[in-house]
């Protein structure tokens, strides 16, 4: 597998997503994972995967001591640097290469961004000589030429996992570039996973994939680990709040959040607003929380991880994702394990899975605000809301999504070589 994150280091649910599943997946004994990232920091669950760090592959021959190896990669075998060492097949000195012939790279999402997709892609074809493997799969667009190119070394099979498309994060207007690169992993894939049957849709007909090599494999949610369920929450008894946690970019539709809640704070006084997450809408949403004169009753805690993300959701009376074009969106289901009654857009992919929740379209300010309100102030609606949707919420497994990315395998596997 090629992903550009996973936890503890995540800035996305991408990196939530490829954790859950691969967890799924692993709970099937005949199913070996390698997990290959940019820049792996050495705190990562390795109990069910192995992960290959890209930072720490070489591309150009150096020759250097064992010692100097563990000290330079103390996460990671020696052994395997050397075994990767073996497989370089281009006699070129990589500019960007660092004293043990690997190329550095951020593990973020920087300005040189389509060159760090490069470097990516070059490594790939270092270590799909080196791994053992039958199958090559793909996370989101950033990884897709790495699949490809490793798929080209190997002569085995590439599947790809769309969690999200450029129509998606740019609300129409696509960049051609990212456009390209997306169209070009679909077109060389022998399989496209798409965590919605709307993705599926955009995949189909926005980017002219045979609906026939195109599924869906909606996402689930890990099960929560004891420290997260006793997470005592913070709040004043006689006040509601009311949560958005995401980036702040059009995709999300932050705005249709603040206009809602001027709406209800219209009607009462007693329910604060939380805007979690940060994103190049910030500015825009404080300015407009100002222009609309309810500055007093909003907050901006900022970008949001780990359990810090619990311990906002725990103290919240009503989750909110009012996204505009949302591929699935896990964040609706993590606020539901922890009761959270949750209000989510018709235009997003969990919406397809997702019943016991209020679903509203994203430009519907008025529904959106009824539905706030309605929970903040009907006991009976708040109660049958966090009850029932915890219980639909916990009967949604990563492992069965991981039996659906296996059945695709084999399938794919089977008709490859014919």
């Amino acid at each position: 597998m090629f992903g550009w994150e996973f936890p503890p280091h995540i800035l996305g649910g991408l990196g939530t997503a490829s954790y859950g599943l691969t967890k799924g997946m692993s709970r099937q004994e005949d199913l070996d994972i390698t997990f290959c990232i940019p820049k792996p920091w050495g705190d990562e669950d390795q109990s069910f995967l192995k992960i290959i760090g890209m930072n720490s592959t070489p591309v150009v021959w150096r020759d250097v001591q064992w010692d100097y190896v563990k000290q330079r990669l103390p996460y990671m075998d020696p052994q395997l640097y050397y075994n990767l060492r073996d497989h370089i097949y281009a006699d070129f000195n990589y500019i960007g290469t660092n004293d043990l012939g690997c190329i550095e790279f951020s593990g973020r999402y920087p300005e040189n961004l389509y060159e760090e997709i490069n470097n990516y892609s070059i490594v790939a074809g270092v270590v799909a000589r080196q791994q053992d493997f039958d199958i090559i799969h793909s996370h989101d667009w950033l990884t897709y030429p790495a699949g490809i190119h490793a798929k080209q070394v190997s002569g085995k099979p590439l599947v790809i996992h769309v969690h999200a498309t450029d129509f998606d994060r740019s609300r129409g207007n696509v960049n051609p570039t990212v456009y390209a690169i997306e169209k070009n992993g679909m077109d060389n894939a022998d399989h496209i996973m798409c965590v919605s049957e709307l993705t599926r849709q955009t995949v189909i007909n926005k980017y002219y994939q045979d609906p026939r090599k195109v599924s869906t494999v909606h996402n689930a949610v890990t099960p929560l680990p004891q420290e997260i369920l006793d997470i005592v929450p913070q709040k004043k008894p006689n006040e509601k709040v009311v949560t958005f946690l995401g980036r702040l970019t059009m995709q999300k539709g932050p705005e249709y959040f603040v206009e809602a809640a001027a709406m209800v704070l219209q009607r009462t006084n007693n329910i604060r607003f939380c805007m979690a997450g940060n994103g190049d809408m910030m500015d825009k949403m404080i300015r407009l929380v100002a222009e609309r004169g309810i500055s007093d009753r909003f907050h901006f805690p900022g970008f949001m991880k780990g359990k810090q993300v619990y311990e906002v959701l725990k103290a919240s009376d009503v989750y909110v994702m009012p996204s505009v074009s949302e591929p699935f969106g896990i964040s609706p289901l993590e606020a539901m394990q922890v009761s959270v009654p949750t209000i989510i857009s018709k235009q997003s992919g969990c919406a397809e899975i997702l019943e016991k929740c209020i679903k509203v379209d994203y430009w519907d300010i008025h529904a959106l605000a009824d539905a706030m309100y309605a929970i903040c102030n009907y006991p009976a609606l708040y109660e049958y809301l966090r009850d029932e949707g915890k219980k639909e919420v916990d009967a949604i497994k990563w492992e069965d999504a991981g039996l659906k990315v296996r059945k695709i395998y084999d399938e794919v596997i089977k008709n490859y070589n014919k």
